[in-house]
């Protein structure tokens, strides 16, 4: 986990936080947690991203916060803010297949280089266990077509999780990073610090690997003037390619940098925000990148009913 890593966890809206952490957040303030507290004393600064509480002095951002009601340490605590706003976060495990991680002796300029040769074996003979069927096939209704395309695998890890496994490709084809989706996730609710919670995380990806734009290796299947669409997370790029449309997807809105999206450059681009303020906050810093770059973004709202693509992708199915 690197700085830039850290600091996006510190830029999370600290009372979206504390809404995740169970605090009931009401025109800035909540009852402190840290003492006996009757009437809400723990106050939430919105421009500086902390809180305050005036009665027991008790002070910090989005991390302290997680790591005070999780009973974390600093890491655990990160990993565990990361899984819940789906941030990607350079992991110090391999996480390959069977759970794989380094020897703890390479250099950080090693540990940055992401393994191709390693990897890319991964995706030639391609295999959806039957937990990865249930969830793309019966619970997605995707394309296979789409899947195979994607070159969509999964494996079991020697603790038994089991894994969808997601290649990155950049605009020439070359296999870039990885992805790994633990199919086994439940968020948990109401998480407290003697819940003893060592689950895997939602997301882990190998070193090095480049997760910023998934599916480049659609852009140069594009006619000159075929729509392309941008969307929020791998699942809602995967309904969008079964709906007929060329898509590429933004894995995480919170790190997101505009010099990723210079493959984008001189496009017509589409987007379905989703309904909830991280999708048009999404939308907002596209529109600022497209005007950055140079490429179009035209808008397309999505019912009330549907928080997203995917959302809306399959109730177009039952229709």
């Amino acid at each position: 986990m690197n700085r830039f890593d850290i600091q996006n966890l510190r830029d999370l809206p600290i009372e979206k936080v504390a809404e995740r952490l169970g605090l009931v957040v009401a025109r800035h303030k909540a009852l402190c947690p840290f003492h006996d507290d009757s009437h809400p004393s723990l106050t939430f600064n919105t421009v500086r991203n902390t809180y305050r509480c005036y009665a027991c002095g008790a002070y910090g951002g989005p991390i302290d916060l997680a790591m005070f009601l999780l009973g974390k340490p600093f890491h655990e605590a990160c990993l565990w803010l990361a899984n819940e706003h789906n941030i990607i976060i350079e992991s110090r495990e391999s996480c390959g297949r069977g759970g794989e991680s380094g020897n703890g002796t390479e250099t950080k300029e090693a540990a940055a280089v992401f393994d191709v040769k390693r990897y890319e074996r991964f995706f030639d003979n391609t295999y959806l266990s039957p937990e990865a069927r249930h969830f793309i096939f019966d619970c997605r209704r995707l394309d296979p077509r789409v899947i195979r395309f994607c070159h969509l695998t999964s494996y079991r890890d020697k603790s038994g999780i089991h894994w969808l496994q997601i290649p990155y490709y950049d605009i020439e084809g070359k296999l870039i990073g990885i992805q790994n989706r633990n199919l086994d996730y439940v968020k948990r609710e109401n998480v407290t610090a003697d819940s003893n919670d060592r689950h895997a995380p939602r997301f882990r990806f190998p070193k090095g690997s480049q997760c910023r734009l998934y599916n480049q290796q659609v852009i140069p299947m594009l006619r000159d003037d075929e729509p392309l669409f941008i969307s929020e997370g791998c699942s809602d790029c995967w309904s969008l390619l079964s709906s007929g449309h060329k898509c590429v997807a933004i894995p995480s809105a919170t790190t997101l940098r505009t010099e990723d999206l210079r493959p984008l450059k001189g496009r017509m681009c589409h987007i379905y925000p989703d309904n909830d303020e991280p999708g048009e906050q999404l939308y907002q810093r596209l529109l600022d990148a497209a005007n950055t770059i140079g490429f179009c973004l035209l808008r397309h709202n999505l019912p009330a009913d549907c928080k997203d693509y995917s959302d809306y992708y399959l109730k177009m199915l039952t229709c």
